[in-house]
């Protein structure tokens, strides 16, 4: 799975990208990346990307053109259009269920970190964009919603992590899309605070209804 990651600010992604279950992953052969600078795609020579809005307000918005000749110059080394992801506050709410269906595609996608006051509408319709958002709030940049998602995704692909590993923990379908219970290691005591005693029987059945009673 490759993922083409349109930024102004590569340096940002580059590092985590190339770190832990990223970088196994990536040696492991199971995704890649490319890093594309929004400011090579500027038709001015300051490189500039974003202009003042329309209507008036604070900021600057992304301009369409810029934007618009990217996405066109790497759709145009496929034969068939690849998904496009906009990270946006204002899209849809990432979850689980929808990282499992990215992870299930496998097919390469475009992923664009929005920035400043955010895009001209009009890519919308130049392109069939997803806008995803990570949550309630606003960053200063789609940098860290984009690596957010690409993470999830990688690490729910065949290979990268053991399949025990992910099949029981948060918002999985086999606890039903609810938190994961607590967990315990050693000691078995520690400063007055003891490991629950069913953790310690041996009683599976036992573990289980404790841990599916214990659900967060």
């Amino acid at each position: 799975m490759h993922f083409h990651i349109i930024t102004l600010f590569p340096e940002v992604c580059a590092p985590y990208l190339s770190t832990s279950i990223m970088r196994i992953a990536g040696e492991k052969g199971a995704f890649s990346y490319t890093l594309h600078q929004l400011a090579d795609y500027s038709d001015n020579r300051t490189r500039r990307v974003d202009d003042r809005p329309y209507g008036g307000g604070a900021g600057t918005v992304l301009s369409v053109g810029p934007l618009d000749r990217c996405l066109s110059a790497i759709q145009s080394n496929y034969d068939a259009p690849i998904p496009i992801i906009l990270m946006a506050p204002h899209g849809e709410t990432l979850r689980q269920a929808r990282l499992e269906t990215f992870a299930k595609d496998g097919r390469d996608h475009i992923v664009v970190c929005g920035h400043y006051e955010g895009f001209d509408e009009r890519i919308i319709a130049l392109h069939d964009i997803e806008v995803v958002s990570v949550g309630e709030y606003v960053l200063s940049g789609g940098e860290l919603p984009a690596l957010t998602m690409i993470d999830g995704i990688v690490r729910l692909l065949p290979g990268v992590i053991k399949a025990e590993s992910i099949h029981e923990e948060s918002y999985s379908a086999t606890l039903d899309r609810r938190r994961e219970y607590p967990h315990y290691t050693r000691p078995e005591s520690y400063r007055g605070l003891s490991v629950p005693e069913v953790l310690l029987g041996g009683h599976h059945k036992e573990i289980e209804r404790y841990r599916r009673d214990n659900l967060r």
